[in-house]
C-alpha cells in the first residue's frame, strides 16, 4: 500500500507508553512506529517503569510507585530538553487518580495528543475529564470512545486498534482431527467473560467433540468456574508464539457480558486478531463488536446460549464453512483493522493536531 509522505518531514514524535507489555502499547504503539519511521517521522519512545500496571514484587508496590514516579520525572526533563512537536499519551502516565504529571507536560509540550482505547476513565471520571481539556487532540479505539470524548474536545480522530498483517499470516486449512479446536485469548483478568459460554460449549460436547484451548499468561481465574463437561487445554501466552498458538484452532470465541459497562468500549481486539489470520470466529454483539462483523459473511454474532450453540455447530460441521468464513474476516481486517490501512488515518490526525 502506498502511503503519503509527512507533510513535515523530520517531525518529532514522542509517545508515553504503559510499557512494552501492555497491550494498548504494544498495539496502540510499537506497531505503527517502524511505519511512522520509514516515512520520515522521527519517533521516540518513554515506557513506564516498572509498567504502569504493574510492579516489582521484589520491591513492593509502594517503592515500584516511587520508582515509577523517578522515571517519569526523567523522562519530562528529556522532553523538555529535546522539544518533541508532539507528545502522545498512551491512556495516562500512572493508573491513580491525579494528572499532575501531565499538567506538567502542558507547561513545555507544543501539543500534546491523549490516546485512549478502553473504559479507563470509568475508574477516574474527573481525571479524564480534565485530561481532555488538557490535550490538543484525542485519538479513540472506536465509536464509543469518541462519542464520549467528544463532548470534552471536539478534536477527536477515530483510529481503532488494528493489527500488523505482516505479523499475522493467513492461518493453512484445517487438517481433518478428531476434535475442534475452539480458541480464546486475552489478559487473565479477562477469563472470567468465558463463562458466559461455557454452557453453550458443553451443550455441544454431547454431540461434537470439541477443546476449548485458552491463551492466557495464567489459569487460576478457571477454578471458579463451572467447567464441567469440557474439554480445556491451556496455553501460557508468549509473545512471540501467540499468533502461531491461534493458528492451531479451528474457531476463535469472545465472550462479553452485556450488563457491564466497560465491555462497551472495548476495542475488539482478540476478536480481530481471530479474523486477521482467517480464523472463523463467534462473538457477543457488544459494543464495536456489532460493527466488526458482519454475520454470516466474516463471522458470527451470539447474543444468548442457543444461538452460540448455533454458530459453534455450525462452523464445528464443516471446514468448508469455516474456510470461507475465515477468507472473508482476513479481508475485512486488511480493509479496515490493519496498520497498513490506518498508518494514513494516524498520521493525518498527527498532522491535524500538530498544527
Amino acid at each position: 500500500m502506498s502511503l503519503p509522505p509527512p507533510m513535515r518531514p523530520g517531525l518529532h514524535l514522542a509517545f508515553l507508553t504503559s510499557g512494552p507489555n501492555a497491550p494498548s502499547s504494544r498495539y496502540r504503539v510499537f506497531q505503527y512506529i517502524p511505519h511512522l519511521r520509514k516515512l520520515g517521522f522521527r519517533c521516540t519512545v518513554a515506557n513506564s517503569f516498572p509498567e504502569k500496571y504493574d510492579y516489582f514484587p521484589w520491591l513492593g508496590w509502594r517503592l515500584s510507585r516511587q520508582l515509577k514516579r523517578m522515571v517519569r520525572r526523567y523522562h519530562l526533563l528529556q522532553l523538555k530538553w529535546s522539544k518533541p512537536d508532539v507528545i502522545i499519551l498512551e491512556r495516562e502516565l500512572f493508573d491513580e487518580p491525579t494528572c499532575e504529571f501531565e499538567e506538567q507536560l502542558t507547561r513545555f509540550a507544543h501539543k500534546i495528543v491523549l490516546d485512549i482505547d478502553d473504559a479507563v476513565f470509568m475508574r477516574y471520571p474527573e481525571k479524564f475529564d480534565r485530561l481532555a481539556q488538557l490535550c490538543d487532540g484525542i485519538i479513540a479505539g472506536n465509536s464509543r470512545l469518541v462519542e464520549y470524548f467528544q463532548t470534552r474536545n471536539p478534536r477527536v480522530a477515530l483510529i481503532p486498534t488494528c493489527v500488523d498483517m505482516d505479523l499475522y499470516p493467513q492461518r493453512s486449512p484445517s487438517s481433518p482431527t478428531d476434535r475442534t479446536v475452539i480458541g480464546w485469548i486475552g489478559t487473565a483478568s479477562n477469563l472470567p467473560q468465558l463463562s458466559l459460554v461455557l454452557p453453550a460449549l458443553r451443550e455441544v460436547s454431547k454431540q461434537t467433540p470439541i477443546e476449548l484451548r485458552i491463551i492466557t499468561s495464567r489459569r487460576d481465574p478457571l477454578d471458579t468456574m463451572d467447567t464441567e463437561g469440557i474439554s480445556i487445554r491451556f496455553v501460557p501466552w508468549n509473545a512471540h508464539d501467540a499468533v502461531q498458538q491461534l493458528q492451531h484452532c479451528d474457531i476463535g470465541i469472545m465472550p462479553l457480558e452485556h450488563d457491564d459497562p466497560w465491555n462497551h468500549y472495548k476495542c475488539g481486539l482478540k476478536l480481530i486478531e481471530y479474523m486477521a489470520i482467517g480464523l472463523p470466529a463467534i462473538a457477543s454483539p457488544v459494543g464495536v463488536n456489532a460493527q466488526i462483523v458482519t454475520p454470516n459473511v466474516d463471522g458470527y454474532l451470539a447474543s444468548n446460549t442457543a444461538e452460540w450453540v448455533d454458530a459453534i455447530q455450525k462452523l464445528a460441521q464443516s471446514p468448508e464453512l469455516r474456510a470461507r468464513i475465515g477468507d472473508a474476516a482476513r479481508i475485512t481486517v486488511m480493509q479496515h483493522y490493519s496498520t497498513q490501512a490506518q498508518t494514513p488515518q494516524l498520521i493525518k490526525a498527527l498532522l491535524e493536531f500538530s498544527q
